[in-house]
């Protein structure tokens, strides 16, 4: 027989009497696990063209052309084409509260507060999958940033845009560049589906404990059926290896003078997008980096060093609450936070 899934994501009396206050009402929590995950602020989302995902059409090759002569003809040439196809997967979670934790209670207002947490899961499970998470590993899911621009070797061509920045250690990060655009890198979602988290409230129903016995439940689904297509793999550009440590000290691969210094990086991460104009652009980085940022651009001001802009200015106001939407910028161009990006990367190699 078929083993039920244990009962470890139901919520109990324990839990409801933590989500009380003083005054018996549902308190406000305090949501100590929230991420500032600002990627998916930007990310545009167009409807696929597959059921299962999209199909984009890519030119790999140009026709040839010639220098003719009188009395001399011209050959016939084409382009060359090739199919990629990006998968969505299907994120999906599920609440069942038992109808008698609620003696006492306010029904609507804990199941808002159980809302609250749902969405930030999945916005966290969708961001860490939009940067790591890849189809070869798990078959169900969506392939991110990562694993198509993973190597320095040159004979494979995203490598082009991927720029080392020198750590060699397990205590690695990276930034990301990005432009956003209809042709050039958006999510996606099914054929015929809508866009963004679907939210369900099944009512009261019969749900099941591990006996397979029946109790009465309030029961919520939430859903999103969503992918990434990166249509062209110029407009994303991956600043790898980057060294926490020494970003931290200011010291080895990252200090002001090294050729690695992340700002040199990112002027260079700039120069390979081929035309800015194609869509939105913006850097993703974890908030150690956006605080170290700041940090260097404070240093230029004690001269010394070709400021862009004057001092600290360069990379917008680095104050609380200055770091959304985009107030945070390197020439121009958004410094976005992502909480999902890892510190502990390992290294990018050839």
């Amino acid at each position: 027989m078929a083993t039920l899934p244990s009962q470890s994501g139901a919520v109990t009396l324990l839990d409801m009497a933590k989500a009380m206050g003083p005054d018996n009402k549902i308190a406000a929590t305090i949501e100590l696990l929230a991420q500032t995950n600002e990627m998916l602020l930007d990310m545009p989302w167009l409807e696929g063209n597959l059921v299962t995902g999209h199909q984009s059409t890519v030119r790999v090759g140009l026709p040839a052309v010639t220098w003719r002569r009188l009395y001399k003809g011209t050959p016939p040439s084409k382009s060359q084409r090739a199919k990629v196809v990006d998968t969505c997967g299907m994120l999906q979670a599920r609440s069942e509260v038992d109808v008698d934790s609620f003696i006492g209670g306010d029904v609507q207002q804990f199941r808002l507060s159980e809302a609250m947490s749902f969405l930030e899961s999945m916005n966290q499970t969708l961001q860490t999958a939009v940067i790591y998470e890849s189809e070869t590993l798990n078959q169900e899911r969506i392939t991110g940033f990562a694993p198509r621009y993973s190597t320095l070797n040159p004979a494979v061509q995203s490598s082009q845009n991927v720029i080392d920045a020198g750590g060699t250690g397990d205590d690695n990060t990276s930034i990301y560049l990005v432009c956003w655009g209809e042709n050039t890198v958006h999510g996606i979602y099914p054929k015929g589906s809508t866009a963004g988290l679907n939210h369900k409230d099944l009512g009261e129903i019969d749900a099941f404990d591990e006996d397979r016995n029946r109790f009465r439940a309030f029961a919520d689904l939430w859903d999103w059926k969503c992918g990434l297509t990166v249509r062209d793999w110029r407009y994303v550009v991956r600043i790898a290896n980057i060294d926490v440590s020494d970003l931290l000290a200011q010291t080895g691969t990252q200090a002001p003078t090294a050729a690695t210094a992340i700002i040199k990086l990112m002027v260079k991460a700039m120069a390979r997008i081929p035309m800015q104009g194609m869509g939105k652009c913006a850097f993703y980085a974890h908030r150690t980096v956006k605080e170290m940022l700041g940090v260097a651009a404070l240093d230029k001001s004690s001269g010394g060093v070709l400021a862009i802009q004057p001092a600290i200015n360069q990379f917008g106001t680095v104050a609380p609450g200055s770091v959304n939407n985009g107030t945070l910028s390197f020439l121009g161009t958004p410094i976005r936070t992502v909480d999902a990006l890892l510190t502990t990367e390992a290294r990018v190699v050839a």
